[in-house]
Order: C-alpha cells, then sequence, then structure tokens
C-alpha cells in the first residue's frame, strides 16, 4: 500500500504574486489602448493630416503641462476644482444616503418622493447654475449645491438599489434575534449594502468634477473651469488640451480612490 503524497504547502508569497498578476491583467487593456491613440495622435499630428492648432503635437502638450505644473499656477487652479467637488460630494453623500433609505424602507416615502426625484433629472446642470447664482451669489458654496446635486442621483439610485436586494430571511433572523432598529441598520443592513453604495459614491465623485467645472463656467471661480474659459477665449489650444488632460487625470484618479475603498469594504 503506498502512501499517497501530501498536498504541497502554500508558499505566503503565492497570494501577493497571484494578486499583482491579477492587477497587470486589469492594467494591460487600457495601456495598450492608450498607447495606441497616442501613437495615432501623433502620427495625425506630425503629418500634418490635421493642422497643429486644432490637435496640437503630444510632445507640446506634454511640455505645456509640466511647464503649468511645476512654473504656473495649474496646481492652485486644480486644488480649487478638488476642494470644489469634494465639498459638492460630501454634502451630496449626506442627502443622499438617508434619503435613499427611507426610500429604500418607506413606502410613503417613495410614493411622494421618486416622482420628484425622477422629473429633477430633467433639468440640466447649465439651467440650474444662474438659479444658484441669483439665490446663494457667487463662490464656493453654490458651486458645491451643483455638485451636489449632479452626484445625489447615482449616490441615491445606488443606496436604493443596495438596500432593496438584501436577503429578507437575513433581516428576518435579525429581527427574531432581537436586534433593535439602530442595531439593524449599523451592524447589518448598511455593511451588506454597502459595495452598492461605494459604486454609487464613486460614480457621484467622478461627476462631481464636472459640476464644479460647469460652476465655475457660469458662476465664476479660481478652478480649472475659469482657465478653461479663459484659454477657450484666447484661442490657446494647447492650453485647452492640458487643462482637458488635467481633468482627466482628477476623474481618473477620484475613480481609483473609490475603487480602492470598495475593494476595502468587500474584504
Amino acid at each position: 500500500m503506498t502512501a499517497e503524497p501530501l498536498p504541497r504547502a502554500t508558499s505566503p508569497r503565492a497570494a501577493p504574486a497571484g494578486g499583482l498578476t491579477r492587477r497587470l491583467k486589469a492594467l494591460l487593456p487600457p495601456t495598450v489602448l492608450g498607447a495606441f491613440l497616442l501613437l495615432a495622435w501623433e502620427v495625425a499630428s506630425s503629418t500634418g493630416a490635421v493642422s497643429a492648432f486644432f490637435l496640437p503635437p503630444p510632445g507640446s502638450v506634454v511640455k505645456a503641462f509640466g511647464n503649468a505644473l511645476w512654473h504656473g499656477s495649474l496646481l492652485d487652479y486644480t486644488w480649487q476644482t478638488v476642494l470644489e467637488s469634494a465639498a459638492g460630494s460630501g454634502l451630496g453623500i449626506a442627502v443622499a444616503l438617508p434619503v435613499g433609505y427611507f426610500v429604500a424602507r418607506g413606502e410613503w416615502a417613495a410614493r411622494a418622493l421618486q416622482p420628484y426625484i425622477a422629473a429633477s433629472q430633467a433639468v440640466p446642470a447649465v439651467a440650474l447654475a444662474p438659479l444658484l447664482a441669483l439665490w446663494l451669489g457667487y463662490g464656493l458654496l453654490p458651486i458645491a449645491v451643483l455638485c451636489a446635486l449632479l452626484v445625489f442621483f447615482p449616490m441615491l439610485v445606488n443606496t436604493v438599489l443596495g438596500l432593496r436586494s438584501l436577503d429578507v430571511d437575513v433581516l428576518n433572523a435579525a429581527r427574531v434575534d432581537g436586534v433593535t432598529r439602530w442595531g439593524m441598520i449599523r451592524y447589518i443592513e448598511i455593511p451588506l449594502a454597502l459595495p452598492s453604495i461605494l459604486t454609487g459614491v464613486r460614480a457621484g465623485f467622478t461627476l462631481s468634477i464636472t459640476g464644479a467645472v460647469v460652476g465655475e463656467f457660469v458662476m465664476g471661480g479660481d478652478g480649472l473651469g475659469q482657465l478653461l474659459a479663459v484659454q477657450r477665449n484666447e484661442a490657446d489650444s494647447v492650453g485647452l488640451f492640458v487643462t482637458l488632460f488635467t481633468l482627466a487625470l482628477l476623474a481618473v484618479c477620484a475613480y481609483g480612490l473609490m475603487r480602492l475603498m470598495e475593494e476595502r469594504a468587500q474584504r
């Protein structure tokens, strides 16, 4: 009778290596696509297929970005936009999450609020900006409110979806065990619905940057939206590309940060 070979013990370094491989696989497709688009951009601008005024070469944009970052005021403009979007996102979270809970758990609240929530999405943010300027004046507050209005809907919808998709048997078992209403919210409902809630928060944070730019276009300010308006008036195509690249980089950073928070919450 031969003894069966014992299974090999997994090395503690195997898990990090596997996680690194998964991350590299996730980064490979967008990296390849970005390299292809950058190459096509370079070919189009260097061959003269598109005028450099309309599509400046990538090298010129990178050089201008470095100069604006180290010797210009790009960081000041960026910080102001980040402050506005963060304030708007915080305000949106403070309103959307409680309202989402009441809509998900209260039949009367859902019937009363859902028509108005749906109707609010038909009004564009550009149309609301002048009213906010009249009501609240100019500065950080009206732009933050505009950002909050933009991020409110995705945060609310994902909160409602996460709470309504919870397992009813788990909730009933907790009630049978005598869990209080506050205990149900804190220890069962919110932790189980957290991935869906964080997905809405991630989408909201990305949209808040758009809200800050739109608000600065209409109401003025000291952020990247105001910089875009100045560069548009001066027909500075290279500067426009630099500012748009900065906005895209901000959105990617916000998305990545919230994605890391989601992964931590799921673990």
